[in-house]
Parts: structure tokens; C-alpha cells; sequence
């Protein structure tokens, strides 16, 4: 029996057909590139988007609401404002033209009128309003609260814007007010110049 010889032109392409087929360089790196592009792109849209679209955005929702012609105030804003510039008036010791402190006929008192502060811890959405005279037995009274005027304004508001809603609303409060104010004045005189206080308007709001 007459033995196989093997096919010399055969062998080669088995050969072929058992050998792996390499991957085709450069395919890897090809595949990357658009995570590459993504990480080394969106830091770069984020800032685009934030300095032309948002950043003016905000500045301008921030002027809008720095105008006062657009900015709609609240009313506890309104209020707010209200109570400060009523608080000036009475600081100045101005009431429509008028003095915060008058002497009166008699000769032996002065009266505070319209004297307004902002109750405390009311973060200024209340204030008290009030008109009261102080009287004394002492001839230079007038002369003494004239001279006076400005410390004995500052002592007023003093008193009276340390007050709170709860102490307003204690039984006897008018009468613990007026011994703090006649305390008050007679320490910032320096003797017993006031012996009464009376109050003609007296209104929390």
C-alpha cells in the first residue's frame, strides 16, 4: 500500500488558519477618543455656559432687584422703613416743625410730643408713639430741660426703645414706664428736678 505524501501547497494555508488574527494597529485609541473628548470638553462648556448664559442671567435678576422703580418692596419692608424715618424725626426732636420737648405755661414742665421708637425685639415692624409732659416743683425746671434738650432726648428714646410688646402688655405698664422716665431724668440732671409725668397719647403699632 502506497503511502501519503503530504501536499507541500497545503500545509501553508493551514498554517494560516491556525495562526490568530492580530488586531489592526491604532484600533485601540480609536475607540478613546470620544471619552477623551468629553472629559477634556465639558470642563470647558460648563465655563462657556456659566460666564455668557448664567452670569448675566444673574446680574441681571441682581440690578433688577437693586431699582427701586422695578423691586416691588413688601409692605414689612414698607413698614420697616417707615418706623426708622419716624425715628429720625423724633431723634432730631422734629414733629412738623415743631419741638420734641415745649414749655408750657405754667413755667414748671416740659412736654415731649410725638415721641416715636421702635420696640424692641420687634425687629422694627412695631413702634410706640407718645406724648407726655413732666412737671416738678423746681423754678429752673424749664430753663434745665431747655439746656438739656439733646441728652434728655437720647435718654428718652433710651427708655422707651428698650421696651418690648410683653411689657407693654403687663398690667400697670404706664406706671413702670413713667418711674423709668423720671429715674432717667433726674440721674441725667444730676438731682430731683421731675416729680410727675403725664401721659396725652400713648399708641402701640
Amino acid at each position: 500500500m502506497a503511502e501519503k505524501k503530504p501536499d507541500p501547497a497545503a500545509a501553508p494555508s493551514a498554517e494560516k488558519a491556525a495562526a490568530p488574527v492580530a488586531p489592526a494597529p491604532g484600533g485601540g485609541i480609536k475607540a478613546l477618543i470620544p471619552a477623551l473628548l468629553a472629559i477634556v470638553l465639558a470642563p470647558t462648556i460648563t465655563l462657556v455656559v456659566a460666564q455668557y448664559v448664567l452670569l448675566p442671567q444673574f446680574r441681571a435678576s441682581l440690578a433688577a432687584a437693586a431699582d427701586p422703580k422695578t423691586a416691588a418692596k413688601t409692605s414689612k419692608e414698607a413698614s420697616h422703613e417707615a418706623t426708622k424715618e419716624a425715628g429720625k424725626e423724633s431723634a432730631k426732636g422734629a414733629k412738623h416743625g415743631g419741638k420734641a420737648g415745649e414749655t408750657t405755661a405754667d413755667g414748671k414742665s416740659y412736654k415731649f410730643e410725638g415721641v416715636v421708637v421702635n420696640l424692641a425685639g420687634t425687629m422694627g415692624t412695631r413702634y410706640l408713639k407718645t406724648t407726655f409732659l413732666v412737671s416738678g416743683e423746681k423754678p429752673d425746671l424749664v430753663a434745665r430741660f431747655d439746656a438739656a434738650r439733646a441728652p434728655l432726648g437720647d435718654v428718652t428714646i433710651a427708655v422707651l426703645s428698650s421696651l418690648t410688646l410683653a411689657d407693654l402688655e403687663e398690667s400697670g405698664s404706664k406706671n413702670i414706664i413713667r418711674e423709668r422716665l423720671l429715674a432717667a431724668y433726674n440721674q441725667a440732671l444730676g438731682e430731683r428736678m421731675v416729680e410727675n409725668l403725664y401721659f396725652s397719647e400713648f399708641v402701640v403699632q
